[in-house]
């Protein structure tokens, strides 16, 4: 067996527990089975795209870049604002170095430039990136509390707060106002 496979089936093995991590701040509001990882993950891939188009930026990139904001998850789990206080946030990038370690260094430094762009926040398609995973929380947010979960507002607020993309303060403006059923109101 190729030692290259190997690395990207371990490798694929591992993003497998995104599917099973649950974002765990959802629990301190009361949540009992959040949303997965990779459930955000997805939803933060395909926002980043829309954001990205409206934008002018490559949505193809941006999506690629959400897709693996979250991926170190994996070693960390999802750590909910209130450890911070208590513990020093991991490197993203030190962690993908880790990750993919035995991967062939084309699979290798794909990951790792994706997860670096991402960090950096140098390009037009990473702020899309980022500005996706705030306001996939902020759906989710609104989600819940329209299902009667109380005390959500400050992931609201949260996924408010430092939106780079005039998309992306437009798109959670009107979030705030429509119901997430709307779409079948058409």
């Amino acid at each position: 067996m190729s030692g290259d496979a190997e690395g990207l089936a371990e490798f694929g093995y591992e993003l497998g527990l995104l599917k099973r991590i649950r974002r765990s701040g959802w629990w301190h509001a009361g949540v009992r089975d959040p949303e997965s990882v990779a459930e955000h993950t997805m939803r933060a891939a395909q926002l980043a795209a829309l954001i990205a188009a409206e934008e002018g930026a490559d949505p193809d990139r941006a999506a690629f870049l959400a897709l693996w904001h979250d991926s170190q998850e994996t070693r960390t789990g999802d750590l909910p604002h209130t450890a911070t206080p208590y513990l020093t946030k991991p490197d993203p990038r030190h962690i993908t170095a880790d990750q993919t370690v035995k991967m062939p260094e084309r699979s290798r430094e794909m990951v790792r430039g994706a997860v670096d762009e991402y960090e950096a926040r140098e390009t037009l398609e990473a702020w899309c990136a980022k500005d996706a995973d705030k306001l996939e929380m902020l759906l989710q947010a609104v989600e819940y509390r329209d299902v009667g979960l109380k005390r959500v507002d400050g992931w609201i607020d949260s996924g408010r707060k430092n939106l780079h993309t005039e998309t992306a303060r437009r798109i959670a403006e009107a979030a705030l106002v429509l119901s997430p059923l709307s779409w079948r109101d058409r």
